[in-house]
C-alpha cells in the first residue's frame, strides 16, 4: 500500500517493481535448458544478446537474467536470488537500487554491468575505495569471463600502461577518486596518445549513497609546480600556549573560535609587539588564525590521525584514513606544525573536478546501496535518479530497540557498558558502533576494565578492517569500531566460515550497539544494517547522552528534563527531540550540498567552455589557424625554415599552455572571490549571487586573452638547428603534478569559509 500512494504522489523510492516482477517466472523456465549447455555454448548465448542495442525488450531481459543467474551457478557457485535479478533489471533501468546488507549487491552490480558491455556499451563500476574495487574485480572475474566480457581494474599504484589497459576493457573496477584524478590528468595532455580515460558512457556506482551524497561535494584536485611552504613552527607554539575562555572562545556549537583582547595581547606580544590588525603586514593575522583553529577544533584522533610521521584525514561518513585527502594547504599546514611533523608538499591548482560533476559526465548513470530511501530526494535532485527498493530474500527479523537516553556521556557509558556484560554472557557477538578513533579506543578500555576482551577497528588500523569484520560474528566476540564497519564485508554469523553458525543462532545472533546516533539516520541504519543478514536473527539498540554534539548542536531545549536514578531519561518527548535533532543536521548537511552544487555550477560551465576549446586545438588545427592569422609573416618564415608540420606542432603546444595557464589563474581567482564572498552577507546581499556576479565579467574575454598570449608567445620563437624550442618562450610544463582531495564546504553558512573568515574578521574560524 506504501509503495502505491508513493507511485501515485510521485514521490522519489516510488519505481514500480512489477514489471520486474512478471518475468522471474520466465527466466526460471529457461533454466533447466541452460544447464544442458556446456560452458561455450553458455559463452555464446550470452553474446547472441549483443546483436541488439538498448534497452532490453521483455524476451532478451529474460534471457540476459537466465544466462546470467547460470554464469553465476557454475563460475562461483552461487545462483542469484530473484530478489538479485531484480535488481539487475533495476539497475539496466537507470535506478538505484536499495538492496540491503548481504543480499548480494556485488553480484547484481556485475551481472548489469554484463548486461551493459554485451550491448556495446563501455562501464566504469565505481567503489568507495581501492580496496573493494579490486576485490570486486577479481571476485566477479569468473562471471564476466563465462559472459564474454572482459574486465579491469585500477588502483591508487596502477601504471599508466595498466591503467590504459584497463580502460580498454568492457567493464572497469575503480574508487571514484582514481577516476577523477584520470580525468584531471587527462585533461593535461598535450598529446591525445596521453590519455587514458575513454569517454563517458555508462557508471554503476556501489555504495553509491556514499559516493553521491557523502563525497558529492569533495573536490578532487590536480596540483602542480611544487614550492616550499614551510609550517610555521613559532605560530604553532604561540597558540599552545594559549588558554580557553582567557585567550580564546569557542562558540556553543564548537564550530568556531575566536581571540579574546587578553588573546590578541598575549599573541601581538609573543611576536614582538606587533599590530596584529596592521595593513602594513596582513599575513600575519591569517596564520594566527589558522593555527589557533588547528589547535582547538580539529583534534586529534577524532578529526585525523598521526601515523607513519604523516597527519591523515579521517573520513566523517565511512570512519576510514581519507586516502590523499587533506585541507586547503595553509590549514594542512598548520596541522602539521601542531603535530610536529614535515609539511607536505604544495603548490597552485591546476584543475579540480567534484565528485558530483565527475558522475554527471555519465548519460547513464544507477546504483546500488542498502540505505538509499534516506537519500532518494537528494538523488532525484541533483542525478535525477529514482530508487527503487529491493525486498530482501527472506524476510528481516532483527529486533531494533531504538533509543536509550541519558543526561551524561559517562552515564551513557556505564549503560553501554552493562548492556554489553550482559549481552556477551551468553555468548553472543557484539558490535559496538562509535563517532570516532577516540570513543573507540576509550571504551575498549573500559570493556577490557569490565573483563571483555575485544577487537577495536578505527582509521589507525583500517588496513585489517576485512579481516576484523569478517569474525566479527564469531561466539563470543566483541568488536569496537567507528563507522568504517558498516560497509564492505559481510558479517557471518559463526565466523567467515561460519563454521559455528548454529551456536551462535541459538544466542540470539549478532547484537549491534550505537554508542550514540550518527548525524544522519541513513548512518544509523547502516550500523544497523550489520545484524539480521539473510534472515538472521540479531538486535540493535542505541545509547545516547544529552551532551553529545548532535543533541548539543542541534537540539533547540536540552534542560528540564527527569531522569531515572540510573540516568536514563525515559520521556517519549525528550526521545523525540533527539531525532528531531538528527532531522536538524540532515538538514544542514542537504543545504551544504545543494550550496556546493549551486557554486559548482557556474565553475563547471565555464571549464566546459575551456576544454571544449581546448580539445578542437588538440585534435584539430585551431592553435596554428590562430596564430597564423595573428602571425602571418613570422609564421610563413618558420615554415620555411622547419616545416608546416613542426610549426603547428609548436603553435599547438604554445596554445595548449596559455589556456591551461590562463584557466589555472582563473581558478585562483574564483578561489580567492569564494574565500571573501562571505564579507557580502553583513550587508544583506546573497553570497552566491555575489559570487555569480562577479565571475561571469570575469570570464568573459577569457578564449581571446589565451590566443593573445600564445601570438605574443610564438613572436619570440626562433628555429635553431631546424628545431623549435617552445621552452624559451615560456612554455614550461610543471616539472611534477600530484593529486588529491580537499575539504570544501562554500557557503554552508553566513561565516563557513574558512580563509575568508581568517582574513576577514577579528581571528573567527570555521571547523568543517
Amino acid at each position: 500500500m506504501a509503495e502505491s500512494v508513493r507511485r501515485l504522489l510521485g514521490k522519489p523510492g516510488a519505481v514500480d517493481l512489477r514489471p520486474y516482477t512478471k518475468l522471474l517466472s520466465a527466466i526460471e523456465a529457461e533454466e533447466d535448458g541452460l544447464r544442458e549447455l556446456d560452458d561455450t555454448e553458455l559463452t555464446d548465448k550470452a553474446i547472441e544478446l549483443g546483436n541488439a542495442e538498448l534497452p532490453y525488450d521483455r524476451n532478451d531481459l529474460v534471457s540476459l537474467c537466465a544466462v546470467g543467474r547460470e554464469a553465476a551457478r557454475r563460475s562461483l557457485d552461487e545462483r542469484p536470488f530473484d530478489v538479485q535479478l531484480l535488481g539487475v533489471m533495476a539497475l539496466l533501468d537507470g535506478h538505484v537500487a536499495e538492496m540491503a546488507t548481504g543480499e548480494g549487491k556485488t553480484l547484481a552490480g556485475a551481472l548489469a554491468a554484463a548486461g551493459f558491455a554485451l550491448r556495446g556499451q563501455r562501464v566504469h563500476l565505481l567503489s568507495v575505495n581501492d580496496y573493494l574495487a579490486r576485490r570486486d574485480a577479481e571476485w566477479m572475474r569468473p562471471v564476466y569471463d563465462m559472459l564474454g566480457v572482459t574486465v579491469g581494474w585500477i588502483t591508487e599504484d596502477s601504471t599508466p600502461e595498466e591503467r590504459r589497459a584497463a580502460y580498454t576493457c568492457d567493464v572497469t573496477y575503480a574508487a571514484v577518486s582514481e577516476l577523477g584524478f584520470d580525468v584531471l590528468r587527462d585533461r593535461m595532455v598535450t598529446d591525445i596518445d596521453d590519455r587514458v580515460v575513454p569517454p563517458p558512457n555508462i557508471a554503476i556506482i556501489d555504495e553509491a549513497d556514499s559516493v553521491l551524497v557523502d563525497e558529492a561535494r569533495v573536490p578532487l584536485v590536480l596540483a602542480g609546480a611544487a614550492e616550499s611552504v614551510a609550517a610555521d613552527v613559532e605560530m604553532a607554539d604561540i597558540v599552545r600556549g594559549l588558554k580557553p575562555r582567557l585567550h580564546f572562545e569557542i562558540d556553543g556549537e564548537g564550530r568556531n573560535v575566536q581571540l579574546t583582547d587578553a588573546g590578541i595581547d598575549a599573541v601581538e606580544k609573543a611576536l614582538g609587539g606587533i599590530d596584529l590588525y596592521s595593513e602594513d603586514d596582513t599575513s600575519v593575522l591569517p596564520q594566527v588564525n589558522l593555527a589557533l583553529h588547528a589547535h582547538v577544533l580539529l583534534q586529534r584522533d577524532v578529526h585525523y590521525v598521526v601515523r607513519d610521521g604523516e597527519v591523515r584525514l579521517i573520513n566523517e561518513s565511512r570512519g576510514r584514513i581519507a586516502l590523499l585527502q587533506r585541507w586547503p594547504d595553509g590549514l594542512q599546514a598548520a596541522v602539521e606544525a601542531k603535530e610536529k611533523v614535515a609539511v607536505s608538499e604544495t603548490g597552485e591548482v591546476l584543475d579540480s573536478i567534484t565528485v558530483q560533476s565527475l558522475v554527471l559526465r555519465y548519460p547513464t548513470r544507477g546504483g546500488m546501496t542498502g540505505t538509499a530511501m534516506a537519500v532518494a530526494e537528494q538523488l532525484r535532485e541533483f542525478y535525477e535518479l529514482e530508487v527503487a527498493v529491493i525486498p530482501s530474500n527472506k524476510p528481516n527479523v532483527r529486533e531494533d530497540h531504538g533509543t536509550r537516553l541519558y543526561a551524561t556521556r559517562e552515564e551513557k557509558e556505564d549503560a553501554l557498558i552493562a548492556k554489553a556484560e550482559e549481552v556477551h554472557k551468553s555468548g553472543r557477538p557484539i558490535l559496538i558502533g562509535t563517532q570516532d578513533v577516540a570513543e573507540s579506543e576509550l571504551l575498549a578500555g573500559r570493556l577490557r576494565d569490565a573483563g571483555l576482551d575485544c577487537v577495536v577497528l578505527n582509521a589507525k588500523n583500517d588496513a585489517d578492517e576485512a579481516s576484523i569484520i569478517a569474525e566479527a560474528g564469531t561466539h563470543g566476540a566483541v568488536t569496537v569500531s567507528t563507522q568504517m564497519a558498516g560497509r564492505g564485508t559481510d558479517i557471518r554469523l559463526g565466523g567467515s566460515d561460519m563454521g559455528d553458525r548454529e551456536r551462535v543462532v541459538e544466542t540470539g545472533g549478532l547484537y549491534v550497539m550505537g554508542f550514540g546516533r550518527y548525524p544522519s539516520s541513513r548512518l544509523d541504519g547502516q550500523l544497523r544494517g550489520r545484524a539480521g543478514r539473510q534472515g538472521d536473527p540479531g538486535d540493535s539498540i542505541f545509547f545516547v547522552s544529552m551532551d553529545d554534539d548532535l543533541v548539543v548542536n542541534n537540539a533547540p531545549e536540552t534542560t528540564g528534563y527527569e531522569t531515572t536514578a540510573e540516568g536514563e531519561i525515559t520521556d517519549a518527548g525528550w526521545l523525540q527531540m533527539v531525532d528531531h535533532a538528527q532531522r536538524v543536521a540532515e538538514g544542514q548537511l542537504l543545504e551544504v550540498h545543494r550550496n556546493t552544487w549551486r557554486y559548482n555550477q557556474l565553475i563547471d560551465v565555464q571549464r566546459d567552455v575551456v576544454l571544449e576549446h581546448r580539445e578542437m586545438v588538440l585534435t584539430g588545427d585551431q592553435g596554428d589557424r590562430h596564430i597564423k592569422l595573428d602571425r602571418k609573416k613570422q609564421h610563413a618564415e618558420l615554415v620555411d625554415e622547419v616545416g608546416e608540420e613542426k610549426v603547428a606542432q609548436a603553435a599547438r603546444l604554445i596554445t595548449l599552455y596559455h589556456l591551461d595557464r590562463g584557466w589555472t589563474d582563473h581558478n585562483a581567482f574564483l578561489s580567492e572571490l569564494r574565500e571573501g564572498i562571505h564579507l557580502r552577507f553583513l550587508g544583506r546581499r546573497d553570497p552566491l549571487d555575489e559570487f555569480n556576479r562577479d565571475a561571469v565579467p570575469v570570464f568573459k574575454g577569457f578564449l581571446d586573452e589565451a590566443r593573445a598570449r600564445a601570438a605574443e608567445s610564438f613572436e619570440g620563437l626562433e628555429a635553431e638547428d631546424g628545431e623549435l624550442d617552445v621552452s624559451g618562450v615560456g612554455v614550461k610544463r610543471p616539472s611534477m603534478t600530484w593529486t588529491y582531495m580537499v575539504h570544501d564546504h562554500p557557503f554552508s553558512s553566513a561565516f563557513e569559509t574558512l580563509v575568508g573568515r581568517l582574513k576577514g574578521g577579528r581571528g573567527t574560524a570555521d571547523r568543517d
